[in-house]
C-alpha cells in the first residue's frame, strides 16, 4: 500500500469522525446554522475523498454502497480494516 492510498485514509477517517460528532451535536441542537453549515461542508468534501479513493484503490465498502468498475475490485487486498497503520 503506498503513501498517498495510506494518506487518503486517514483524511477519510478524519473527516468521518468529524461528521460524526457534528452530527451528534445537531441531535441536541438542531436550530444552529453555522454547526449544520459546517457538517454540510464536511459532508461534501468527505464524499468526494471517498469517490476519489474509490477510483484510485476501489471501493470502500460494498452491498449497493460503492460501485465497481471492472474487473470486480472488491476482492483485492488489503481491505480497509486489514491496513496496519
Amino acid at each position: 500500500m503506498d503513501s498517498r492510498q495510506l494518506q487518503l485514509l486517514h483524511e477519510i477517517m478524519a473527516l468521518e469522525f468529524t461528521a460524526i460528532e457534528l452530527n451528534l451535536y445537531l441531535d441536541t441542537h438542531p436550530e444552529e446554522q453555522e454547526p449544520l453549515n459546517e457538517y454540510n461542508q464536511v459532508t461534501e468534501r468527505l464524499n468526494q475523498l471517498k469517490a476519489h479513493y474509490e477510483h484510485l484503490y476501489g471501493p470502500l465498502v460494498s452491498y449497493g454502497f460503492s460501485p465497481s468498475e471492472y474487473p470486480w475490485r472488491w476482492i483485492e487486498e488489503p481491505w480497509p480494516w486489514e491496513i496496519q497503520f
